[in-house]
């Protein structure tokens, strides 16, 4: 970025990015900034992670950040998180008709743990299939599930979000549908902040042995 370019960057949108950067993760997450959509907000930023356990990867996803200092109506923010996550489950778990209901409460489960205040939060949770045939045929049927969801965090002083919270909250979900067990976080602080629930929600059982070639 040249210093043109670093001039015009909104100090909110700036701050927000430095709230994201700073988050330690899990030691189970591995994530790095990737190129993000181009025409979706004047500004944008975005991490790619995946979940590993020893070589295998359990789960990945993608989490944008996007900012239009002149407001979005259907945001009804200047700020909008927007992420696709993604695992392989035992095929049996796609027969559950609640499987959907529930991924989506981990969610909105994560920001309400970590006492986050959101809003116009809207997405799809989708189940597909695969069986394999031929040279393949002696492969496990695959299943997979995918999340895709987009909110506006509440924004707080100096109109910037809690990025590195969200974040936080984000790696929860991502963590439980590769079938981790939850961290434990720490209470929200400072006035206006939520209560964290000390209700638990069950992971998802993952396929975590070998995958033939």
């Amino acid at each position: 970025m040249s210093a043109t370019e670093a001039d015009a960057v909104p100090p909110a949108f700036r701050r927000a990015v430095e709230g994201l950067r700073a988050v330690r993760l899990r030691p189970e997450i591995e994530a790095e900034p990737t190129r993000p959509p181009q025409r979706l907000a004047p500004h944008a930023y975005a991490l790619e992670a995946v979940v590993v356990d020893g070589d295998e990867d359990l789960a990945d996803g993608r989490l944008v950040l996007l900012h239009d200092p002149a407001g979005h109506d259907a945001w009804k923010g200047t700020f909008r998180l927007v992420t696709l996550v993604r695992a392989e489950l035992e095929p049996e778990m796609a027969a559950d008709p609640l499987l959907p209901e529930v991924c989506w409460s981990w969610l909105t489960g994560a920001f309400e743990a970590r006492g986050l205040a959101y809003e116009e939060a809207s997405g799809t949770v989708t189940m597909a299939g695969s069986h394999y045939f031929g040279g393949l045929a002696e492969r496990a049927p695959a299943t997979q599930i995918e999340i895709r969801a987009s909110w506006t965090p509440r924004e707080g002083q100096g109109g910037v979000p809690d990025t590195g919270a969200h974040l936080e909250a984000w790696c929860d979900l991502l963590c439980q549908v590769a079938g981790l067990p939850p961290s434990s976080p720490e209470p929200p602080k400072g006035p206006g902040a939520g209560t964290t629930s000390g209700a638990g929600v069950v992971s998802l059982p993952q396929r975590r042995g070998p995958q033939q070639p």
